[in-house]
């Protein structure tokens, strides 16, 4: 009985860890939610894969660093633990001019995106997004 328990768990786990993981982080106050899909690693949902997208394309990572640390700007991984949706989006479009971050309102990209930007950011902020590159779920 107890092969047939082990046998049984480990079916279990190895069926499990072959599943999309999903994660929802909430913020009781703002009843906002951000949700990502992370699969093997470093494959991200569609939504997650476009904010990934626009943060290689406007190129954030010359002050906030390539893996969102900080250089001459702060910390995104640090920041996302406190800022909300709201917050983000008034420094993307308002800019924060004399700590040198500028005003994306008149991108097109960041106006369609900024969403799945902040997404991919509380993913990386989370810990559930790694650093580095990433390739949409769909893709091979």
């Amino acid at each position: 009985m107890r092969g047939r328990s082990i046998l049984l768990l480990t079916t279990i786990a190895a069926a499990a860890a072959s599943l999309p993981v999903v994660y929802a982080e909430s913020q009781p106050a703002l009843a906002q939610q951000v949700t990502y899909t992370v699969v093997d690693g470093n494959k991200v949902d569609k939504h997650t894969f476009d904010g990934w997208h626009t943060w290689r394309a406007l190129d954030c990572e010359r002050c906030h660093g390539a893996q969102q640390q900080g250089l001459v700007g702060p910390s995104l991984v640090d920041a996302l633990k406190i800022i909300d949706k709201d917050e983000f989006k008034r420094t993307i479009f308002g800019g924060r001019l004399a700590k040198g971050m500028p005003d994306f309102s008149s991108s097109a990209r960041m106006q369609a995106h900024w969403e799945d930007l902040y997404t991919y950011l509380k993913g990386r902020s989370d810990g559930k997004i790694p650093a580095g590159d990433l390739s949409a779920m769909d893709s091979p």
